[in-house]
């Protein structure tokens, strides 16, 4: 069987290495500090951004076809769910 030059993997200096490995870690540092701020820092404003919504599609409702429009009721609002939310991007 012939090998293909997917099967063959380039030979990485040792100074390609170390950049890397500076690289992933502040790849790894920005990533946590956007979770942070996603996560623990927004929650928060992230609540009322979506009692703001809710309270929004309940009263002016929204656009269903054209210029039609459809308030939400009470009944149907779905109930927070019991789990920590999470952003995930």
């Amino acid at each position: 069987m012939a090998n293909r030059v997917q099967q063959v993997k380039p030979a990485c200096s040792g100074e390609a290495k170390a950049w890397l490995r500076e690289n992933i870690r502040e790849q790894e540092k920005r990533h946590a500090a956007i979770q942070k701020e996603m996560n623990e820092d927004l929650a928060a404003q992230r609540e009322r951004w979506y009692q703001e919504f809710l309270q929004i599609v309940q009263t002016k409702g929204y656009n269903v076809t054209g210029d039609q429009r459809r308030a939400i009721k009470p009944s149907e609002v779905p109930k927070k769910p019991k789990r920590p939310e999470r952003v995930v991007y």
